[in-house]
């Protein structure tokens, strides 16, 4: 208890310490700001006098009509700041957060410029190459899958959703068979991508089970395979211990009836009944997405977009990822690729201002639904988490923030545990996105995450196609990870 007081303390020193460096190096940037700026000023009208002034004109006091110019320009800049403060009262300088940056001093104009020209390349020719690898997988997907279901028609994702959004007449019956077409690929892939929790989780369960021996031994066994999945110790007992009972209860001695009983216990444990989205009743609704860099937060956010255009709602994204290189643009892009607008600010402008313009601009449109990008940060950091708590005050001034989302990357097994704690207590997380789920073999993190901290899982994704992100499901998730 003593260790945990002092780290809890150590940790709040640091964040004074950096709150006061942070405002420290803000108000020096501030007032080299402010000093070019008067240079500019001075320089300027000097320029405008010499080319304005007859050469032959009586000469004047250039002093006075200096200092007067200087005077009616700083009074200029006071108002329109104050009318800003008044306009914005949540959106204040604090000094302690990442995202509100200065200029850069004149001297490193050009080579910050410079670098992020060359960020900006690099990054699109990653996505160029990462589109490519997508079409060229999701080609041999397709491949895969009408090998495994010979004699299905083909169906192409999107065009039977644009027939009905242009109101053509589909024949009876057939947008239920998509449906079932659709829901049947999505299992498939999910079946696949499952693959190495499967290896890693039923496999030695599969072969444990097959001793017929369900002693203690047995069962200690089954708590080591749970626990090695990342099911958590406190879950992992509480599964074993349920299972036992159902088993003595429903008295079950067949390895294949105990695996199914472990494969319904699973589901049940990860069900918390609100794997859905919630909306506003009247008006637009506030998505904010939140998560650690890295996790794939950016393209989730137009997958979800992509998701919500297809249920015929309205959605604008927010570029409020204002602080890394290339962000804001890399949101936009994935925002024209699945149709839909974003509003976003240069960048280091202020994460807030950006959601409440883009509210503003929703509630004017008459737009259903605002997604929120916001800066990764890590989970660790106080003053970053508390520009979270400003974003959403911002945001609630104009609409209803219904959910917040955080983005977590599966292959990080308890760590991503410890992100979703920590970020519950900041922002009161509403419901957990996991990612990557193709590349770990530690998918018990599921179900550590719903039961430790009472976090519904929302979606799941398992690749970066715009189909590979779907609505979170503990049956059918169950079924695929003991298939």
């Amino acid at each position: 208890m003593k260790e945990e007081k002092e780290l809890a303390r150590q940790r709040k020193e640091e964040s004074k310490k950096e709150a006061r460096e942070e405002k420290a190096r803000l108000k020096a940037e501030k007032k080299e700001r402010k000093e070019r700026e008067r240079i500019e000023r001075e320089e300027a009208l000097r320029l405008e006098r010499a080319l304005q002034e007859p050469q032959e004109e009586e000469t004047v006091d250039e002093d006075l009509l200096e200092t007067e110019a200087l005077s009616a320009v700083e009074e200029a800049a006071a108002v329109d700041s104050e009318a800003e403060r008044d306009e914005f009262p949540e959106i204040e300088e604090t000094g302690t957060y990442e995202s509100e940056i200065a200029e850069p001093y004149p001297e490193k104009e050009k080579e910050l410029a410079r670098q992020r020209k060359e960020e900006s390349k690099k990054e699109a020719r990653e996505e160029k190459a990462r589109l490519k690898a997508e079409k060229k997988e999701r080609k041999e997907r397709e491949k895969r899958d009408r090998e495994a279901s010979p004699g299905e028609l083909e169906k192409p994702e999107i065009e039977g959703r644009e027939d009905l959004e242009a109101g053509v007449l589909l024949e009876p019956g057939r947008e239920e068979a998509d449906a079932e077409e659709e829901r049947e690929r999505w299992l498939s892939r999910l079946r696949n991508s499952l693959s190495k929790s499967r290896l890693n989780f039923v496999a030695p369960l599969s072969k444990a089970l097959a001793n017929r021996r369900f002693d203690d031994d047995f069962w200690e066994e089954v708590e080591n395979i749970l626990v090695s999945a990342d099911v958590g110790m406190d879950m992992t007992l509480n599964l074993v211990e349920r299972t036992r009972e159902r088993m003595a209860r429903d008295k079950v001695k067949d390895p294949e009836a105990l695996l199914d009983l472990f494969r319904e216990e699973l589901a049940e444990a990860m069900d918390m009944g609100q794997s859905k989205l919630r909306f506003a009743e009247d008006g637009t609704s506030v998505m904010m997405v939140v998560g650690v860099n890295g996790t794939g937060k950016t393209t989730t956010i137009a997958k979800i977009g992509y998701l919500l255009r297809r249920e015929e709602k309205g959605v604008i994204l927010a570029a409020g990822d204002t602080f890394r290189a290339a962000g804001i643009e890399q949101l936009e892009a994935w925002g024209e690729r699945v149709g839909l607008h974003t509003v976003k600010h240069k960048q280091g402008a202020d994460a807030a201002a950006v959601v409440h313009d883009a509210v503003e601009s929703a509630r004017a449109r008459g737009v259903d639904v605002v997604i929120a990008d916001t800066a990764g940060r890590l989970h660790t950091k106080a003053n970053l988490m508390e520009e979270l708590k400003k974003i959403k005050r911002v945001a609630e001034r104009g609409a209803e923030v219904t959910e917040t989302l955080l983005v977590i990357d599966a292959t990080t097994g308890q760590n991503g545990l410890i992100q979703a704690r920590e970020f519950k207590d900041a922002v009161e997380v509403t419901g957990v996105i996991l990612t990557k789920l193709d590349g770990t073999a530690k998918g018990g993190i599921v179900v550590a995450i719903v039961h430790e901290l009472g976090i519904p899982i929302k979606f799941i994704g398992v690749g970066e196609g715009l189909d590979d992100l779907h609505p979170f499901d503990p049956q059918e998730f169950a079924s695929a990870l003991f298939s």
